[in-house]
């Protein structure tokens, strides 16, 4: 464990979008309630999400048919 980094944070994950890469498909937002249209674009609610959050969201990485969105710790 990395003496900068609190215990609160280590349940912690961060999601990367690329909007450029996107093509507004939604397949994210039928698997994820973190992920909404909003005007025909694809949008994300929280880049910060807790561990309990994080199947939904690998969902929606892995469910994105142009690997718009990344997730990691």
């Amino acid at each position: 464990l990395p003496l900068n980094v609190k215990v609160s944070e280590m349940d912690k994950f961060k999601i990367k979008f690329d909007k450029d890469v996107c093509i507004g498909c939604s397949a994210c937002v039928s698997v994820c309630d973190n992920w909404i249209t909003d005007n025909n674009k694809v949008k994300l609610k929280k880049t910060i999400i807790p561990e309990k959050e994080l199947k939904s969201n690998k969902e929606a990485e892995s469910i994105c048919p142009v690997n718009a969105i990344k997730i990691e710790r």
